[in-house]
């Protein structure tokens, strides 16, 4: 049932300029390295064409780059949330229970932060920190509704 309740997940994260870009591009391709589905291909080749990276600069006109990435595919979709479940400390999920709510906005967008360099490591934990991996999920209702919707975020990111 999970594949008719996303419609798709985005992924964004962002280089600074004092960062390496391959260290965080490894972290955006922890999460979606779990997610691949096509049989024959190579995992890097594969990883290319679901990622891209925009250059722009910040605030003081330091260069960065913002690497994304969007799953459309429902089984991969499917795959991200059972790699979530798999993942996700006890703790994390705790925290996560707890703000369940705040996470879901009124466009059905279920919003999550990932420590980037945990996820650089192999490691799934949440952050607070703007110096994360961006997870949007879109939760998909017919028609459209936030009451709908929370059940859905509690079914796929709120147990083990």
């Amino acid at each position: 049932m999970i594949h008719k309740m996303i419609h798709h997940i985005n992924f964004r994260v962002i280089a600074h300029a004092t960062e390496d870009l391959s260290g965080v591009g490894s972290a955006l391709d922890f999460f979606l390295a779990s997610c691949l589905t096509a049989p024959g291909s190579s995992q890097k080749d594969e990883l290319s064409g679901l990622t891209e990276t925009i250059k722009t600069e910040g605030h003081f006109n330091n260069p960065i780059h913002i690497k994304t990435a969007v799953l459309k595919k429902k089984s991969a979709c499917s795959k991200f949330v059972q790699f979530f479940k798999e993942n996700i400390t006890d703790e994390d999920l705790e925290t996560l229970r707890s703000q369940m709510t705040e996470r879901l906005d009124d466009d059905l967008n279920f919003f999550m932060r990932f420590s980037k360099q945990d996820a650089a490591a192999g490691r799934l934990r949440f952050t607070e920190s703007s110096d994360a991996v961006f997870v949007r999920v879109k939760i998909e209702t017919y028609p459209k509704s936030w009451e709908k919707a929370g059940p859905i975020v509690e079914e796929l990111f709120g147990c083990k």
